[in-house]
């Protein structure tokens, strides 16, 4: 039959919202995936990989990365628009937080010099034993591992345009066995504080709609946000949509005209960056909506509705995005680079954790599930040791992120050195590693780190 409309992407999103329901019914259903508190986007992500690997579901892995692309893009233009009034005055309470946000923006850079250097020298090491790899073949372990999926998958397809075959696929691949570290290691780490009586505020069970994932009707419901807009003339929820659709046109002519400017090979890169670009022209319309005194038609609740939105829809399509039999083409390398960068993170975070002033297993759990998956994860695992938010943790992760937008960009700059500048993966590895020292001369220097508290 000849239909007139094409229904591809359509269709494609209809398959991702269906792994999604399921994923919602596995774990509503299977006390092991609660246990583990396995997002119901990684739980559908998976079985929709099984499907597409299989055949079963027809989608090409083109289509799926296209549409995990743009959704990473629309999660951070969307958090660039999520400031509110009460935003405000919690960083007015926020140099009470100052210390705990800067350990855990530190234990960041500390996390993604520490797995570049890892992914780097294994690469290296391959090199020597006659296994020729991309320069920045290691590299996508900190960008999958420490940024989550939307990076990984971002630099991914643009390393493909310089000759690294199926970077994407590899980097995506990263990613989801970091989600398996965040949530297979960081619950019994949480569990195990709990034990051990580290966290004073931890429930002796957590509450089963927690577990399930699904709040029953009876319950108590939380806001989503509120109404800036009258329904009869536009819907709020699409005020907001339409805010991030101007942001994203914004950022797409800004990175073309960005790319007039410098080389053919670092234009192409840009494209990389595309959703940092994104996110500081967010953060420029929010100021300017500020100037203008309608800054408060933006609801902080509805928007992070939409950032959440976003990030489901992420990691569902990353994950299904995975292309087994070219995975298994480089099976070696990256087990064993993810392996033993995800060992010696877990080390790295629990070492440094018994050594804070205080909350430790908080901020531990938080961090490993933000270096190993993304901040969502965190924030899950510290659900588990605090569940209601009352110690400062949920709040340091917030100001933790203005503190890491430097950071971030300094690295997304250094892991491409290999292509911009012609740098040695020697070098470029050796780089990494200085920065890992001044990382960690700074949390003694700052004095965030102490003697051991358990």
């Amino acid at each position: 039959m000849n239909i007139p409309f094409p229904f591809q992407p359509m269709l494609t999103f209809g398959f991702l919202s269906i792994m999604l329901l399921i994923g919602i019914y596995l774990r509503n259903k299977l006390r092991f995936f609660q246990y583990f508190l396995i997002p119901s986007c990684l739980l559908g992500g998976i079985l929709g990989l099984i499907f597409v690997s299989t055949g079963i579901i027809k989608i090409g892995a083109s289509s799926l990365e296209t549409f995990a692309y743009h959704f990473f893009n629309i999660s951070f233009i969307s958090v660039g628009l999520s400031s509110s009034n009460e935003d405000e005055k919690n960083n007015i309470r926020g140099k009470d937080y100052i210390r705990g946000s800067v350990w855990m923006a530190l234990i960041q850079s500390i996390s993604f010099s520490l797995q570049a250097v890892i992914g780097g020298g294994i690469v290296l090491l391959f090199g020597l034993f006659g296994m020729k790899l991309f320069p920045t073949f290691g590299f996508l372990l900190s960008l999958g591992f420490e940024e989550g999926p939307g990076q990984a998958l971002s630099f991914g397809k643009v390393w493909e345009t310089v000759g690294f075959e199926h970077a994407a696929t590899i980097g995506l691949t990263f990613a989801a066995i970091g989600f398996l570290f965040s949530f297979f290691v960081g619950v019994p780490i949480a569990n195990w504080g709990i034990r051990k009586g580290h966290s004073t505020l931890a429930p002796s069970s957590l509450p089963k709609h927690f577990l399930k994932g699904i709040i029953p009707k009876d319950h108590e419901k939380e806001s989503a946000g509120n109404l800036t807009m009258h329904s009869g003339n536009i819907e709020t929820l699409a005020f907001h949509a339409a805010l991030i659709g101007f942001v994203y046109i914004l950022a797409y002519f800004v990175t073309l005209l960005l790319g007039k400017f410098l080389p053919p090979d670092v234009a192409k890169m840009l494209w990389g960056f595309f959703f940092f670009i994104g996110m500081v022209l967010a953060f420029l319309v929010k100021m300017i909506m500020k100037r203008l005194k309608i800054d408060h038609l933006i609801d902080t609740g509805l928007q992070r509705r939409i950032t959440g939105l976003a990030v489901d829809y992420l990691i569902v399509s990353t994950v299904m995005a995975i292309q087994v039999v070219v995975l298994w083409k480089y099976i070696v390398p990256v087990t064993v680079i993810a392996v033993l960068g995800g060992l010696v993170t877990t080390f790295m975070v629990i070492f440094l954790g018994r050594r804070l002033w205080n909350h430790n297993i908080e901020r531990s759990v938080t961090i490993y599930g933000a270096v190993t998956g993304t901040v969502s994860s965190g924030l899950l695992l510290l659900r588990i040791v605090d569940p209601e938010f009352k110690t400062p943790v949920a709040v340091e992760v917030g100001l933790m992120n203005l503190f890491m937008v430097p950071i971030i960009l300094g690295y997304g700059i250094l892991i491409n050195a290999p292509l911009w500048w012609n740098w040695s993966l020697l070098l470029t590895t050796g780089v990494f590693g200085i920065a890992l020292i001044i990382s960690l001369l700074l949390l003694k220097f700052l004095k965030l780190i102490g003697a051991p508290k358990f």
